[in-house]
């Protein structure tokens, strides 16, 4: 029922508003007070109205944000004394999907346990029902005031910034008003909320913010920011309008929140240009599988100042255990306001990285035919099962791993060269394709 970032899915095929009362009823059965917030999709509202029903037909009281970007949602559990946090979002997926994603009181995702108890009780059917006279009430309430506050009181940009932020017709609009609040000369792109997303795409990849780019480069602005649907993503341009790769953006990032004998936990897809930069510094990196979930909760643990996905999800541990998109462009205006991001890029070293979605019916079924191949044909010491299968090559490293949300397989590679990315690439595609033979 649950990925690496909840569920989500199609409305209307797999998620339903009789899968929301479903999850509702479930979460009730162990909680008090709830907060509930959604992005701005078409289903947000049907969702989070059956969601919260089911909540309060358990007992539970619902505090209800509307809409709010879910870092908002997943610090305002806190916040409003809640036990814990549902937003209802399927962040950086196409309109037509939606979903939901379920927050503890420390700001950190529900974890596998967690998560797992909440899908007994919605297979099982049999929830726990209040009286007439003990059902939850249902409140509204804004955090987002009090989510811009925390952000202004997080940083401290040296200069004025003129910054263009691309929200992406999402619910991230807060970073603007906090940026504004810094002293920042901001100009935004798709501001007006939008479960449709007319303006972009939701996921901010280089190819969906060409036109922030373009506005970037054609003014004064000194970085562009760019955001996903529920706002739990930020990717972010250079004053050249060069977009920065994610794992550039984690180099940067994660060199700054680190001091020398720290730690910086990543997933196992990112770039050894990552380590490589923080070496530089003596930091050091501990990989967890992919999902923000997994890099949350290494970020948790002593000696780790950061964590970071070169897919747009930033995790500062001494704010909050939720991936902040308007956060991460806080610092990210503080650390250009000291020294310009093109100059910060130009010091990461990179290599040649190729990554590549397919997509694949039944993917677990496939995932254990190429472990099993990979298994059988590789030395042990050279293949981690950690999250998919990765394989370290004398010239780089390959990574076969299914996705947690979607019907996809995703393909990485990394060598020091083109020719051997493409080549390692190559090899990840061939093993894949045997796999799905096998299976076919």
């Amino acid at each position: 029922m649950f990925g690496t970032s909840g569920i989500r899915g199609p409305v209307g095929e797999e998620v339903t508003a009789a899968l929301a009362l479903d999850v509702g009823r479930a979460l009730g059965a162990e909680t008090d007070r709830v907060v509930v917030g959604r992005d701005p999709r078409e289903s947000g509202r049907l969702l989070a109205d059956a969601l919260a029903a089911g909540l309060r037909e358990c007992g539970t009281d619902v505090v209800d944000l509307g809409l709010a970007a879910t870092p908002t949602v997943a610090r305002a559990v806190a916040w409003e004394g809640a036990d814990a946090g549902a937003a209802v979002t399927a962040s950086h997926n196409p309109p037509a999907d939606n979903g939901i994603k379920l927050w503890q009181r420390s700001g950190q995702a529900f974890d596998a346990p967690m998560r797992e108890r909440v899908a007994e009780r919605v297979r099982a059917g049999e929830p726990d029902l209040a009286a007439w006279d003990g059902l939850g009430g249902r409140t509204a309430a804004n955090a987002t005031d009090r989510h811009r506050e925390a952000l202004v009181g997080a940083v401290d940009p040296a200069r004025d910034l003129s910054v263009v932020v691309d929200v992406g017709n999402g619910a991230g609009g807060v970073t603007a008003r906090a940026l504004q609040d810094l002293g920042c000369e901001v100009e935004t792109l798709n501001a007006q909320p939008d479960g449709s997303f007319p303006g972009r795409p939701s996921e901010p990849t280089a190819e969906h913010c060409t036109s922030l780019s373009t506005l970037v480069r054609n003014s004064d602005a000194d970085l562009g920011i760019a955001h996903d649907g529920d706002a739990d993503r930020m990717r972010a341009v250079t004053a050249d309008g060069d977009f920065l790769s994610g794992d550039v953006l984690l180099a940067i990032l994660a060199r700054a929140a680190a001091e020398a004998g720290e730690t910086v936990a990543v997933p196992v897809d990112t770039s050894l240009a990552v380590a490589d930069h923080l070496e530089e510094a003596d930091v050091g990196v501990t990989r967890t599988p992919v999902g923000d979930v997994h890099v949350a909760a290494a970020a948790s643990e002593p000696g780790v100042a950061f964590g970071g996905e070169p897919s747009g999800a930033w995790v500062w541990p001494d704010e909050t255990l939720c991936p902040d998109g308007p956060l991460a462009a806080c610092k990210l205006a503080e650390l250009a306001a000291d020294r310009p991001l093109a100059e910060r890029a130009a010091a990461v070293e990179t290599y040649s990285i190729r990554r590549r979605s397919v997509e694949v019916g039944d993917k677990a079924a496939v995932m254990d035919r190429v472990r099993e191949r990979v298994t059988r044909e590789e030395d042990e010491e050279t293949v981690s099962t950690l999250d998919g299968v990765r394989v370290e090559r004398e010239e780089g490293w390959t990574l076969v791993r299914a996705s947690g949300t979607q019907p996809l397989v995703r393909l990485t590679a990394e060598a020091r060269t083109e020719e051997g990315a493409e080549g390692l690439l190559a090899d990840a595609e061939s093993l894949l394709s045997a796999a799905r033979r096998d299976v076919s």
